[in-house]
Parts: structure tokens; C-alpha cells; sequence
């Protein structure tokens, strides 16, 4: 205990004197702890104890006016200071610390009570009352110590008065309901010496009724709502007043109401009434009407109520409320009598519109249109002679008719949807413009187009185009109107302007659900719409404008299908420019396609790669069509083999991807071919290696799975290479020849072609061509058929002028000469005769060429050649016999002349 005394005094004097609130918490929190675990009867003598609970209870007072505690804080630091107080208090308290006492503990209960916590106030509360009943009994007492007490009796039973109602809050908040009503009871005995209190007990009462009817229960809500009202009574002069009154009442037949109308009917009424005699207000009249609808009293009663508010001159918006509760709980006789009362009762009213347009609106609800429309001329006619409907009114009014216009276009009832919005037109002024106005036109144009009366939708639209005719809805209208004239030019125009109106944010049309895409979507329907009426061009169009607008990759996708399809259906009977015309713009289609998928590569794999599959296949398939034009066909094919790309990858993808790289590598260098050598054709070339290369690697994977031993993809990259190195000049071809020399099986038909492409400008590599011929031909010797490469050996060796006229030069191509002879000789009926002529000529050219040079033995022998395949000829071997035997005897007689003078000149 000592340490305790010691611990409360470190700690008071912590909190007290400190100046900084770093650990406010910590010591408020320890205190609270410590004076927890003492025992509640526990005493100690200390005259520093009650010094510091006085000082500890100003702290926080203090505190609470600075505002630097919370709540519970505070209820912390009152509990540990009443704790105190009482602890250290002598059996026999005098008047002073009694007085203090009861101030403390009724003060810290009803702290604990706002922080939620009755059961710890409970406590405090009990301190309380049982310190002032030791005080009143005193004084009440004739002991000795009764001079002693200063305290009148009337205010120690004003404070247990309020000591009591705050243990009976707590009690409700505990919903310990019986012993609440005790603790009122003997309040209520103590106001007829307290009837200053009334007013405060009454609207304790009426808050308990609050508090409980909030919670539902009904029962102790009504006996606390009774329990207010009859105290207020119990004292005039001090009642809370008749307003109050009034208001505790109609609250005790609203929780009546609520709880069970049929049962507590006349309790219910009864409050009401009670409450309207108090103080008469609206809100009682309305209540009283509310129970007598929902009590489904007799209609005469009701009616009786009824005539009672138009009596009381309530607000017209009160008889329509009351209108629409008589509506709902099925009372629509007494409805629709009390609102034709009301229109009487508020004939030259302003507002009287908005009874009209209740009445209009409950027709409308339970379908009798004859009778609405009947009320909406009505309504017409009173607008244009001096009973205008005020703005809100008519504004509510037109979406009223608006609403029942489109239900009706809905389902279809194009002629009722058009009556509904012309009744809408009838409030509009002619010289009005007004952008609702406008709508209102589209809407009509609309209706006369489902209706087949083309003139009045144009003029229609034409209104609407008056006043809005930047509205997108507006061009498209305009653009139905055209398809449906058959008016390209004035479709195109309104497909251009809603294409310029959808850079902007697309606002709401009546009955029309608004995206981020709706420019889009009308576009998309714009081509459907021109589709169905089979105008191509104008669908085209409107497909066109619909790709370069849309956000949405899908939709896009879709449009640009029907748009290759369409172009596809018109190529097949067309010339040839404009074929070519159509495939650029079928490619230009295509890339778009290509740019759109790989956007949402990964997203929605399944149905792109689908898509992907099938632009993949139109891209192939145009591909094949471009035969006379090599550029095309080469960006196709690029085109078709990107596209693959986003495809499911298997080996149907990749074998395709492999013949995309081939075409496109061989177009590539058809392209070359034809073109002189530029900048541009360098940069075409090293795309083609490029692409070579990623085809091996393709391939590569491809033969991992095993191939067909007559697939020919070596023989063909090894041969576009060769070509496309060649033109380059680059140093890496002879290395390509090599790879060639590799392959299991070489044709010689390819080392023919690698020959012709090395020596084909801007190549020229006779060294390599010389090298695949000469293995051509060895490759023939072990043939049985006759090969021609030996013209081509014989051609690219045979001296074209004197400087190159070189006996090793010579010997070489004598070689070729013979064997070239001897396979005539083996077969000569497989020999071209054009071909044995070609070897004559040149031989015999060549001894000719040697004889000019004064050259007379080799002269004399290639000539001697050039005779030898004279026997060879067929149907040419009599003309030529004539010619070059005469010619050969000349050339002897000039060999043995020239010997002989040289003999002379020895």
C-alpha cells in the first residue's frame, strides 16, 4: 500500500506539472492501472492524497477547456481523482468532502456514460447517490451534527434527481428497461417538490423514446413517449411547452403507426390528434393522413382527412405527397378524386402545372393514354392562352412524353412513338432553338424513316440540322436519309463530318447507351446500314473512317475483315491498273491489321491468333495474285509471314513462315534484276540476306522435326544467297559455293545457275564461275545425258581480243573443245545442232584470230578443230562444207607460202 501511495504521488505529480505531452498516455494509462487494483473498500490516512485527487480533478478540468484531452482521458483522470477522494475520506466525512464527493462521482459517472461505457458510471453513480442520501440524512436527521450542515434540502434533491436520470440512461443503454423505469419513478415523485425539473425529466423520457425506437422496440418506445408527455403535463409552467408537446406525440403515433397500424389504429389517431391540438402543423396533418391511409380506414374517414388538409390551406407540394401515398398503398379511387379536388383548390395557382403533370404521369402508369392525352391537350391549349407551365414543370413533362415515346419505339409502334413526340413539339415556339428541340427533330426523323415517309424525315432532319448541326446523331441521320436516296456524294459528306464530329467526346442521344466508342459504333452501323442497301463504296467508306477512329482493337479487326472481303468480291472482273490499285489498298488494309494485332499480342490469345491466321492467309493468297509485279508480291508475302508471327506457333506456322522468306527473297531479287544498282537496291539486298538468314534458322527448326529428302530449301537459300552476296560484292560468297559443294546431293543445273549468276552484272567472278562448271562437268561425266555447260566454260575462256590471246589460256579451252567432241561423238543425235554450229564458229574464229597474228601452226590447228565438228552438222553441213573447205585450202596455201618465205629469209 505504501508503494502504491508513493507510485499515485511520482505519477500525480508528473501529470500535474509537466509542461510537455509527449507521454500524456503513458502516465494517465498507469495512474487509471494502479487505482484499478485497489480493493473498493480499501482506506488510507493521507492528508496528500486529497490534495492531490483535488488537484488531479482542476487538472482536468483545466485540460478540458484547452482541450488537449480526449474524452476518455478525461474520464480517466476524474475516475482516478473520485477514486482518490473516497479512499482517503474518514468514516464520518464532514459536510465539505461529502459535497465533494458527490460533485466528483456524479461528474465522473456521467463522463463514463458519454464515453459509452455505463458500466463503469454505474459505479460512480452509486457513489453518488449513496454520499447523498448520507448528506440528506443528516440533514433530515436531529443529531448533534445536524448545525453542521449548510446544504438546502431542495438542492441535494435536485442533484439526486439528475444523479438518478443519468442511472436511468445508463440502465437503457444496457437495455435493463425495468430498472430504468424505476429510477424515473422516484424522479417523478421528487418533482412535486422539484417542478422546476419537469421540462428536464420530460425530454429525458422523450430521448429514452428516441434512443429505443431507433432500435426497434416499439413497446418501450411508446412508454417512454407516454411517460414525456405525462410528465410535461404534470406541471404547465415548467413542460417542455406545447410545441414540444406536440412533437413528443407525433413521434408516439409514428412509432404506433410502425409497430402495428391495424392494432394501435386508435392509439395512433389519438396522439396524432392530441398533437395537432398542442400545436397544429403540417407534418401532423400529413401523419394523420399517412395512419388513416395505412390503417386502410373506411374511405369516408380517409375522406374526412383529406378535406381537413385542403381546409388547413397546406402547400400544394403536401397534396401531392399525399397523392402519391394514397398511389401506393393501392387507394387510387381516393387518389385520383383528392387530385382532381386538389386542381379545383389550386385552380389559379402558378404551380397548378405540377398537379397536371401528376395527373398525366399516374395515367401513364396505369395505361389509360386516351385519358393522358386528353389531359396533355389540355395542357397544350391552357400553354398557348396565358397558363404556362412553369420550366421545371415542363421540362418534367417533356421527359414524360419522351419516356413514352420510346417505350412505344421500342416496340415498334413507330406511329404512337411519333404522336408522343409530336405532343412534346406542341410546347416548343417555331423560332425556338433549343438543343433539345433538336433531338426532339432527330427522334421525329427517325420515326417517319421506320415509317417509310422519306419527304417528312428529310425535313425532319433538315430542322435538326438547323439548330444542331454539329451533332454527330444530326449527320447521321442526314447520312440514313442519303443510303436511302441513294445519294453517294451526300452520304460521303456525312460520313466526313461524323468523322471529324467523333475526334470530340460523343454526348447522350434519347434511349441511346454512350461509350468511349459511340463515334465508332455509329460508324460501324453507318456500313451496315450502307451494306444492306448494297452500296459498297459508301460501306467502304464508312469502314475506312470507322478504323481510324475506333479505340477498340476488336472492332477495328472485324471492320478491316469486311473490308478485305469487300475488296476481294470486287477483283475479280477488273483491269489490270485497277487490280493493282486495289492490292495496294488491300495491303494498306493489311499492315493495319498487322499494326492493330500486334497491339494485344497476349491478351485474348485464342481469338487473335484466329485472327491473325486468317489476315495471314489473305495476305499469302494476294500474294500469289501479284505475279507480274514483284514488289507487291514481296511485301505480301514479308506481310503474310509477320502476321504468322502472332499465330499459335506449330509446324503448319512454320513451314509457311519458311515459303513467306523464300517468296519474298526471290521477289526481292527479281526486283533487282530489273533495276539499275542504287542505294536503294543495296539497302532492298541486305533486307534479303536478312531474311535469308531468319528463314535458316526457321528452317533449322523445322528439319529438327524431320523433312522430306525432295524438299529443295537448302538447294534455294544456298542459290538466293549466292545471287543476292554476288550483287553485293560481297567477300563471303565463295564461302556460299562451299556450303553448296557440302549438300548431300548437287544438281548440276544448280552449279550451271550459281555460273551464270557469278558473271551476271554487277557481279563478275569468273574465277567461281569457272569452278562450279568444272565441277558441273565432272558431275556430267558421270551422267548418261548430255549436259551443255561446256559452251558456257568454252565461252567465258575463248580470247574476245589480241591482249588476251595466251597460250595457257588457249590449252585450257582446247581441253574443253575436245571434250566437248567427244560427247558429240558418243551422241550426237543429243546434241543441239545450233550448239555444234556455235562450237565450229568459234573454234574456226579463233585459228582466224591466231593467223592475223602471223600465229600459222595454232592457226592452223584450231581451224583444223573448227573442221573436225563440220561432220557433225546435220541439215547446215553442206552450206558450211562449201564455205570453209574453199576457205581452209586458202589458209593451207597461205601456211605453206608463209613457211616457205620463212625458209628464204633464214
Amino acid at each position: 500500500m505504501e508503494q502504491f501511495v508513493v507510485d499515485v504521488k511520482n505519477l500525480s505529480e508528473k501529470l500535474i506539472h509537466r509542461q510537455i505531452d509527449s507521454n500524456l498516455d503513458d502516465v494517465i494509462e498507469t495512474l487509471f492501472k494502479a487505482i484499478s487494483t485497489l480493493d473498493a473498500a480499501a482506506k488510507l490516512q493521507d492528508s496528500q492524497l486529497e490534495e492531490i485527487a483535488i488537484q488531479l480533478w482542476n487538472w482536468a478540468v483545466t485540460k478540458r477547456v484547452g482541450s488537449t484531452i480526449t474524452e476518455e482521458q478525461k474520464a480517466k483522470v476524474r475516475h482516478v481523482a473520485c477514486r482518490l477522494l473516497y479512499l482517503c475520506g474518514p468514516e464520518n466525512p464532514s459536510e465539505n468532502i461529502v459535497r465533494k464527493q458527490i460533485l466528483m462521482a456524479s461528474k465522473t459517472g456521467r463522463t463514463w456514460l458519454d464515453c459509452k461505457k455505463p458500466k463503469v458510471a454505474d459505479d460512480f453513480l452509486s457513489l453518488a447517490v449513496s454520499s447523498l442520501e448520507t448528506l440528506y440524512s443528516r440533514l433530515t436527521s436531529h443529531g448533534d451534527c445536524a448545525e453542521d450542515i449548510n446544504t438546502p434540502k431542495g438542492d441535494i434533491e435536485k442533484d439526486l434527481l439528475r444523479v438518478l436520470s443519468y442511472q436511468a440512461e445508463s440502465a437503457v443503454s444496457q437495455e435493463q428497461h425495468e430498472e430504468a423505469v424505476s429510477c424515473i419513478q422516484r424522479c417523478k415523485e421528487m418533482l412535486l417538490r422539484l417542478p422546476k425539473e419537469t421540462g428536464y425529466l420530460s425530454l429525458i423520457c422523450y430521448n429514452f423514446g428516441v434512443d429505443t425506437y431507433s432500435q426497434g422496440k416499439h413497446e418501450e418506445s411508446t412508454f417512454w413517449l407516454s411517460q414525456s408527455y405525462d410528465i410535461g403535463k404534470m406541471n404547465v409552467k415548467y413542460s417542455p411547452g406545447s410545441e414540444m408537446q406536440a412533437k413528443v406525440l407525433r413521434l408516439l403515433a409514428k412509432v404506433y403507426l410502425d409497430w402495428d397500424c391495424q392494432k394501435y389504429l386508435e392509439k395512433a389517431l389519438h396522439a396524432v390528434s392530441l398533437a395537432n391540438k398542442e400545436h397544429m402543423q403540417l407534418s401532423g396533418l400529413y401523419l394523420k393522413i399517412q395512419i388513416l391511409i395505412k390503417s386502410r380506414s373506411p374511405d369516408e374517414a380517409t375522406k374526412s382527412g383529406l378535406s381537413e388538409l385542403l381546409d388547413c390551406e397546406v402547400p400544394l407540394e403536401v397534396c401531392l405527397s399525399t397523392v402519391k401515398l394514397l398511389v401506393e398503398e393501392n387507394r387510387e379511387a381516393l387518389a385520383f378524386d383528392f387530385l382532381k379536388r386538389v386542381c379545383q383548390h389550386f385552380e389559379s395557382s402558378p404551380e397548378l402545372g405540377s398537379a397536371l403533370l401528376m395527373h398525366i404521369e399516374l395515367l401513364l402508369q396505369r395505361d389509360k393514354d386516351l385519358l393522358a392525352k386528353q389531359k396533355i391537350e389540355d395542357a397544350i391549349t391552357g400553354h398557348y392562352t396565358g397558363k404556362q407551365l412553369a420550366p421545371p414543370t415542363l421540362s418534367s413533362l417533356h421527359l414524360l412524353l419522351w419516356d413514352r415515346a420510346s417505350k412505344n419505339f421500342e416496340a415498334k409502334n413507330y406511329s404512337e412513338a411519333l404522336e408522343w413526340y409530336n405532343y412534346s413539339l406542341s410546347f416548343y415556339r417555331a423560332d425556338e432553338l433549343d438543343q433539345n428541340l433538336a433531338k426532339l427533330q432527330r427522334n421525329r426523323s427517325t420515326c417517319f424513316l421506320h415509317l417509310h415517309q422519306l419527304e417528312k424525315a428529310k425535313e425532319a432532319v433538315e430542322k435538326a440540322a438547323r439548330i444542331d448541326s454539329s451533332n454527330i446523331f444530326t449527320q447521321f441521320n442526314i447520312y440514313k436519309i442519303a443510303v436511302l436516296e441513294n445519294n453517294a456524294e451526300k452520304a460521303g459528306a456525312a460520313l466526313r463530318e461524323i468523322g471529324a464530329l467523333a475526334q470530340n467526346p460523343v454526348t447522350s442521344e434519347e434511349r441511346l447507351l454512350v461509350t468511349e466508342n459511340a463515334a465508332a459504333n455509329l460508324l460501324s452501323l453507318a456500313a451496315q446500314i450502307a451494306l444492306e442497301h448494297e452500296q459498297q463504296e459508301t460501306a467502304i467508306k464508312a469502314l475506312e473512317s470507322l478504323c481510324e477512329r475506333s479505340q477498340d482493337v476488336t472492332q477495328i479487326l472485324t471492320a478491316l475483315r469486311c473490308l478485305v472481303r469487300l475488296f476481294l468480291t470486287t477483283m475479280e472482273n477488273i483491269s489490270e491498273e485497277n487490280r493493282n490499285a486495289n492490292l495496294d489498298i488491300l495491303l494498306s488494309y493489311l499492315k493495319t491489321a498487322l499494326e492493330k494485332l500486334s497491339q494485344i499480342h497476349g491478351h485474348g490469345a485464342q481469338q487473335h491468333s484466329e485472327d491473325a491466321n486468317w489476315f495471314r492467309r489473305i495476305a499469302w493468297n494476294s500474294a500469289l495474285q501479284c505475279e507480274h509485279s514483284p514488289v507487291r508480291m514481296r511485301d505480301f508475302f514479308l506481310l503474310s509471314f509477320q502476321l504468322s508471327q502472332l499465330c499459335a506457333p506449330d509446324r503448319g506456322v512454320l513451314m509457311g513462315q519458311k515459303t513467306c522468306l523464300l517468296m519474298a527473297a526471290a521477289a526481292s531479287l527479281e526486283i533487282c534484276r530489273s533495276s539499275d544498282h542504287t542505294e536503294q537496291q543495296t539497302e532492298l539486298l541486305t533486307q534479303t540476306l536478312e531474311h535469308i538468314q531468319l528463314c535458316k534458322e526457321i528452317w533449322t527448326t523445322i528439319k529438327a522435326s524431320g523433312t522430306s529428302s525432295k524438299d529443295k530449301t537448302d538447294t534455294l537459300l544456298l542459290l538466293y544467297e549466292f545471287e543476292t552476296r554476288a550483287k553485293l560484292n560481297d567477300p563471303k560468297l565463295e564461302s556460299v559455293l562451299e556450303s553448296v559443294l557440302e549438300l548431300d546431293y548437287i544438281e548440276t543445273k544448280l552449279l550451271e545457275m550459281i555460273a551464270v549468276l557469278a558473271m551476271e552484272p554487277p557481279a563478275h567472278y569468273p574465277v567461281l564461275c569457272k569452278k562450279a562448271l568444272r565441277i558441273a562437268l565432272s558431275l556430267h561425266r558421270k551422267q548418261s545425258q548430255v549436259d551443255l555447260t561446256r559452251c558456257s566454260l568454252i565461252q567465258l575462256t575463248l580470247p574476245s581480243g589480241v591482249s588476251e590471246v595466251q597460250p595457257c589460256v588457249l590449252e585450257e579451252v582446247w581441253a574443253y573443245y575436245e571434250e566437248a567432241l567427244s560427247i558429240i561423238a558418243t551422241a550426237p543425235e543429243d546434241f543441239p545442232e545450233l550448239e555444234i554450229l556455235w562450237l565450229l564458229t568459234r573454234a574456226w574464229n579463233t585459228g582466224i584470230l591466231l593467223y592475223s597474228l602471223a600465229q600459222y601452226p595454232e592457226a592452223e590447228r584450231w581451224c583444223g578443230l573448227g573442221m573436225s565438228f563440220l561432220k557433225h552438222l546435220g541439215s547446215l553441213q553442206d552450206s558450211y562444207h562449201s564455205q570453209m573447205a574453199g576457205l581452209y585450202s586458202e589458209v593451207l596455201d597461205r601456211l605453206d607460202k608463209a613457211k616457205k618465205n620463212l625458209i628464204i629469209e633464214e
